[in-house]
């Protein structure tokens, strides 16, 4: 594990410690779980920009093209 000495202005570290506290958890737990959080979303971001350029729109609409065209259910109805 890597220690890393991080400066945060008081107020943000005012409210990161009160939620921390109210999630039970320690301020170094949270901040790694904000910090996975956000890589998660940014790493998913990249991950599904290069399907969609991998994409061919042809072949989605050939799938497409496939599926049955049934009523949706009824909790699906507008």
């Amino acid at each position: 594990m890597s220690t890393l000495s991080l400066r945060l202005p008081d107020s943000l570290h005012e409210q990161v410690k009160a939620l921390a506290r109210q999630d039970g958890i320690s301020i170094n737990q949270f901040i790694s779980s904000a910090v996975a959080e956000k890589m998660s979303a940014l790493m998913t971001e990249e991950y599904l920009s290069a399907r969609a350029k991998a994409g061919n729109e042809g072949d989605f609409f050939n799938a497409l093209s496939r599926v049955p065209a049934t009523d949706p259910f009824e909790q699906d109805v507008l």
